[in-house]
């Protein structure tokens, strides 16, 4: 059964686009060292995302942009990017599994399986390939936009990213609808 592997990166941030991967591993994939992203250094990621691309059997990775999180909403917005992934593969999949409790309403057959970033080699390979993908965005954006730091942060509302926040206001990048973001547009 080709199975592909579905996860996000980029649903907590103030700022950014949202990131989804589908992966189908294919016969033969060598999973060795595939884990939850969040369990990887950098460095790690970076090299597991490069064999994942070279070697699996199909992969996509697909966005929603700050624009469609503010007007759907961040879980809307995920669902988009999710189904953009999987309708870009190129081999369709006969079943979908996605890490967390819920899935897009698509045709597909799924599975929702929490946690399965841990311990599916398909969405973890998922994980790993929109981590690595936002967080080149986030770079770009860094550049784009100095000063908020989102080439350390990725956007996450930490206390740095928070001091800039205020001190510099938002800037096109950051999500109207979230609270901190929200709260400065109404003062």
């Amino acid at each position: 059964m080709i199975v592909a592997g579905v996860d996000e990166a980029g649903r907590g941030p103030l700022a950014g686009p949202v990131c989804a991967a589908a992966v189908i591993l294919g016969d033969g994939f060598d999973a060795t060292g595939i884990a939850d992203s969040k369990q990887l250094t950098a460095a790690r990621r970076d090299v597991l995302a490069l064999r994942i691309r070279e070697r699996a059997r199909a992969w996509a990775v697909a966005w929603a942009s700050v624009e469609e999180i503010d007007s759907l909403n961040i879980l809307q917005a995920t669902f988009l990017a999710m189904q953009r992934a999987v309708d870009a593969l190129r081999v369709p999949p006969a079943e979908v599994w996605v890490d967390g409790n819920r899935a897009p309403p698509w045709p597909h057959m799924t599975r929702c399986i929490v946690g399965g970033d841990a311990c599916e080699p398909a969405i973890s390979a998922a994980s790993i390939l929109a981590k690595t993908a936002r967080d080149a965005v986030m770079r770009q954006l860094a550049e784009a936009h100095p000063g908020y730091g989102f080439e350390r942060h990725a956007g996450y509302p930490v206390p740095a990213h928070l001091e800039a926040l205020q001190r510099l206001g938002p800037c096109a990048a950051h999500r109207r609808s979230f609270g901190p973001v929200a709260r400065l547009l109404q003062r």
